[in-house]
């Protein structure tokens, strides 16, 4: 059976609203205590519901199976926009990586997976292997189209900047590939280290590399920025997130939960044994 052609399909969705602004909203439950369990949206017939096992090895579950489930159930992710160049600079890249997040912010420190050993390594990984460098720039509604036109299959040598049409800013402090002019928060970074896993489904192959990078610069667009320079405001920022397939998320309402205190909100130790007694 074969599929429609995506722009018959896309003409027949709503147009892209630009009058979604970001914004705040009650959470779902605003008068949960604690103890209280799941909220309202986890009703009867979802309880009802039975969970399957899937043993990601299981004989003849092609590995292809895993990437699919997993792209579809651990949304959003992040996407590090991954901007590289050669250690003889004659080469650049720019490419959306979603196997991506920040680990630590002492020191600052992201990884980054791909999908591919470092013998037959993506022109990223290569270029970030040889010269120990990259910026990671998140990407914005405004520019969403252009970065996703750099995972188009380029051979090695082909600069993903012209195929974009995004701009390039060589005014790095730390690092000599570009970040893009059009990102509002873009992170110089260097190399922390890497390592290979081999692939389960097709033992002696390796499948993945998963690289660690330590941030070493900054860079916000200033309307974005506060003036303690420690946050960034979501309402200019306007990221977007990955889904599954080739399905991306837009982030623009949003919730605010504060962090509970053991002792104000729960009632302390004895409190918690009532609730702990009343559970069993």
């Amino acid at each position: 059976m074969s599929r429609p052609d995506f722009k018959t399909v896309e003409a027949s969705r709503p147009e892209w609203n630009p009058s979604s602004s970001f914004h705040y909203t009650q959470t779902v439950t605003p008068g949960w205590k604690v103890g209280d369990g799941a909220n309202h949206l986890y009703d009867e017939a979802a309880a009802a519901k039975k969970h399957i096992p899937i043993d990601p090895q299981e004989q003849g579950r092609p590995a292809v199976s895993n990437y699919k489930l997993l792209i579809s159930g651990i949304t959003p992710r992040p996407i590090a926009f991954l901007s590289t160049r050669s250690a003889d600079g004659k080469t650049t890249n720019l490419a959306p990586f979603s196997y991506f997040n920040v680990l630590s912010h002492d020191p600052p420190l992201f990884v980054v997976s791909f999908s591919s050993g470092t013998g037959v390594s993506k022109d990223s990984l290569r270029n970030l292997l040889e010269s120990k460098e990259c910026v990671i720039n998140i990407i914005s509604e405004h520019y969403i189209e252009a970065a996703n036109s750099t995972s188009i299959n380029a051979p090695y040598g082909v600069s993903e900047w012209e195929v974009s049409g995004l701009t390039p800013e060589y005014d790095c402090e730390t690092v000599k590939c570009a970040r893009v002019k059009e990102s509002v928060f873009s992170i110089e970074a260097k190399l922390d280290s890497y390592k290979e896993y081999e692939s389960r489904a097709n033992p002696g192959r390796i499948s993945s590399t998963v690289v660690t990078v330590e941030g070493t610069r900054f860079w916000v667009r200033e309307d974005a920025l506060n003036e303690e320079k420690n946050t960034i405001d979501p309402t200019v920022l306007r990221p977007m997130g990955r889904l599954g397939g080739i399905t991306y998320g837009r982030c623009i309402e949003a919730m605010e939960l504060p962090r509970p205190d053991f002792e104000k909100d729960l009632g302390g130790q004895e409190a918690y044994e009532k609730l702990a007694k009343k559970s069993s």
